[in-house]
């Protein structure tokens, strides 16, 4: 599996939160992990930034927001430029859909965890 650096948004130090195994899955499948969360905080030597920080280089955004929390990264992600943006379960949003295709990055609404444990990430 070709690297593709993942953004992790809404990333938690709580291992029962979905964002945090997301992670943990990523890294054991040998892809570059950077985190967004609320709150500053470590998983597994990723540090957790708790403000929008001006990645490079991201292939994949994946969200574990509710579409009310989006908005405020839009423009934010939509910057970033990445190839594409996962949206997990509870997190779909039609709105954003749209601002996304518009700027040329792809939409999957699909789980992360499924994708990278079927080898279809």
């Amino acid at each position: 599996m070709k690297n593709k650096k993942t953004l992790v948004m809404g990333a938690s130090e709580n291992p029962e939160r979905y964002s945090n195994r997301a992670i943990l899955k990523l890294l054991s499948k040998d892809q570059s992990v950077v985190a967004l969360g609320q709150r500053v905080g470590e998983v597994s030597g990723i540090k957790i930034q708790a403000k929008q920080v001006p990645f490079t280089n991201i292939h994949t955004v994946t969200l574990y927001l509710n579409p009310s929390r989006q908005k405020e990264y839009y423009n934010y992600i939509i910057g970033l430029q990445p190839k594409r943006v996962i949206f997990n379960p509870g997190t779909e949003n039609p709105e954003f859909y749209q601002l996304l295709k518009s700027n040329n990055i792809e939409v999957e609404v699909a789980c992360t965890l499924v994708l990278l444990g079927t080898n279809q990430y």
